[in-house]
């Protein structure tokens, strides 16, 4: 792994590797940042650049036994903690007990961690996963030990905000005051809910949010995909890169939504109210979820179509099916409509977020569609 290879934040990891070129590393970092914000990756490229033996132009060699060791998720001097699950009601597990589902995980995820995947890993979805006093223990004993092959022992630890309070505080002693030898790097979705005696001996990095282009070029170029298709999906993720994937992945249903976003605008534009009530019952068949996801979906159609109109394309996300309606329709979404349209769309999916009638809702919502259509 290598600094050029992440993705964005190009300032944290420059601070990084100017903190491991001058030895100024400190002994326990916090790198955090909202889900779907590549942070893990940081991590293990920071490592792998701490151990490497023959590290030049700010990247590690990647030839080196460190560096080579690294890449198989086999160096000796560096530890995982990650959330996990006890097998049982009388077996207090640890990390090393899901050695072999981490490096599943990370050969899955190498750019970007994604929790949910982790517990499908894990085959064990409606868990909590914690970490628990167990792996505290074995943390302790792991860093106690001599270093074998390098300067400094490095512990990898995965979201501590799901350290039990026993394991968290009994790590307390040895973040603040650890070996010479030791460094510790926590990586965070969420730094507000770990333990606040913890969070306070560390030093911290933000990790922002991507840019939709950042996205769309990782989407393009692991992907195949059309970087105009690509940027349609990276938008709406908002620098979330699971949420994006998790979109691609679902190209049958944005080309459902696309349907009958279609269909509802070509049923309002007619006024044929018999078919507006077929189509509310058919999206209510949805089921709730997937129908809100819909009503997500059309409100953002109403706000490109409306950009559409200013004839910028660098300011529109569609995609080249989204794209071909949107020539002939964005003239029907303007400035008297669109934030009517628009909150039609957001306050249907909050009613039916509240348990409404999904049929009536959505019948209501599109007869009223109806008279905004040609306003």
């Amino acid at each position: 792994m290598r600094f050029c290879d992440l993705l964005g934040n190009e300032q944290a990891a420059d601070q990084v590797r100017r903190l491991i070129d001058n030895d100024r590393l400190p002994h326990a970092l916090l790198l955090h940042g909202e889900p779907g914000v590549p942070k893990l990756a940081l991590a293990r490229t920071m490592a792998q650049y701490l151990h490497c033996t023959d590290r030049h132009d700010g990247e590690p060699c990647g030839r080196c036994p460190s560096c080579r060791a690294h890449e198989t998720f086999n160096h000796t001097d560096t530890f995982f903690s990650f959330p996990y699950w006890r097998k049982d009601k009388n077996e207090e597990a640890n990390c090393d007990d899901f050695i072999q589902h981490w490096r599943e995980f990370l050969a899955d995820c190498p750019l970007v961690e994604d929790y949910q995947h982790w517990l499908e890993i894990l085959k064990n979805e409606n868990s909590q996963p914690r970490i628990l006093v167990r792996e505290s223990a074995n943390i302790l004993r792991k860093m106690s030990m001599s270093s074998f092959t390098s300067k400094y022992k490095v512990s990898i630890i995965w979201l501590p905000e799901k350290l039990k309070d026993d394991a968290a505080n009994k790590l307390l002693k040895l973040i603040e005051e650890p070996y010479d030898d030791c460094k510790f790097i926590l990586v965070s979705d969420n730094a507000k809910d770990i333990l606040g005696t913890i969070y306070s001996r560390t030093q911290r990095i933000e990790l922002r949010r991507l840019s939709a282009p950042t996205v769309a070029h990782y989407l393009a170029g692991h992907y195949g995909m059309e970087m105009q298709d690509a940027l349609a999906v990276a938008a709406p993720a908002d620098g979330n890169v699971n949420l994006a994937l998790h979109s691609m992945r679902q190209d049958s249903e944005l080309h459902e939504f696309h349907l009958a976003f279609v269909e509802l605008m070509r049923m309002a534009y007619l006024r044929d109210l018999g078919k507006l009530r077929n189509w509310a019952e058919r999206v209510a068949d949805m089921k709730r979820e997937k129908s809100r996801r819909f009503l997500d979906y059309a409100a953002r159609q109403v706000r490109e179509n409306f950009i559409y109109n200013l004839r910028h394309p660098e300011l529109n996300y569609l995609t080249r099916e989204e794209q071909q309606f949107s020539t002939r329709f964005a003239p029907y979404i303007n400035e008297a409509n669109v934030e009517r349209m628009y909150e039609q769309f957001r306050r249907a999916a909050e009613h039916i977020a509240g348990n409404g009638n999904a049929k009536i809702v959505l019948f209501d919502m599109a007869v009223r569609i109806t008279i905004l259509i040609k306003v």
